[in-house]
């Protein structure tokens, strides 16, 4: 597929920030961009009108939620979907280890392929739901579990919080509408065993910067 100047899509060249942000693994994060615009188009799990933005949207707004994460921390990634966040975050952070949780087969083989392909030691994949006990079984706990639209912030809470270790955190991707989410759903997070909570913005270098929550796990 083209853009409309013509250019292949596969072709389009990162941002100046992704160098800063992938450092010595910015060609494997070129090679998810062409799996994404190839492999992701063809098996439906990218449109193509996000095409164009893949970098800007999809994989940079991605990669920068590591800003927040401790230095070798486990993270499970729950409803992984293409691999947004978990694979950008791996690619950026080498020193996480990742579990992306992805139920859907077409998907957590895409995942699979994408692990293979761009020779990602630190990251697993499983198929599965976050709430199922034979993945919570597997996983264990982590210290972080993040996503990325998945679910309104009260049921996230929920799938996300009993994967996560006392003390550790839920950093959830989440939109402008985040602290409206935080105030309906409050009496869902704490029956998840959910804590202090609170929203910021990594990757300021970005034309589009990414709003998180974190949600400490107190129980």
């Amino acid at each position: 597929m083209t853009v409309d100047n013509g250019q292949d899509l596969c072709d389009v060249q990162p941002p100046a920030q992704a160098a800063e942000i992938f450092g010595p693994n910015l060609d494997k994060a070129r090679a998810y961009h062409e799996l994404l615009a190839t492999d992701g188009l063809q098996r439906g799990f990218m449109g193509p009108r996000e095409l164009p933005r893949l970098w800007d949207r999809h994989i940079l707004n991605c990669a920068v939620i590591g800003e927040v994460m401790p230095e070798g921390a486990t993270v499970a990634d729950i409803g992984s979907g293409a691999g947004l966040p978990g694979i950008p975050l791996a690619l950026a952070r080498p020193d996480l280890q990742i579990v992306l949780i992805e139920p859907l087969l077409k998907r957590s083989v895409f995942l699979g392929e994408v692990k293979e392909k761009l020779g990602l030691k630190n990251v697993t994949v499983l198929r599965g739901r976050a709430e199922e006990k034979a993945i919570r079984a597997e996983v264990g706990l982590v210290d972080i579990v993040t996503s990325r639209a998945v679910a309104p912030l009260g049921k996230l809470a929920g799938w996300s919080l009993p994967l996560v270790k006392k003390g550790g955190k839920m950093i959830a991707m989440k939109g402008a509408s985040v602290s409206e989410e935080l105030e309906r759903d409050g009496a869902a997070i704490k029956r998840a065993g959910g804590g202090k909570a609170a929203v910021l913005t990594v990757g300021d270098s970005l034309s589009e910067p990414t709003t998180l929550i974190t949600l400490t796990k107190l129980r």
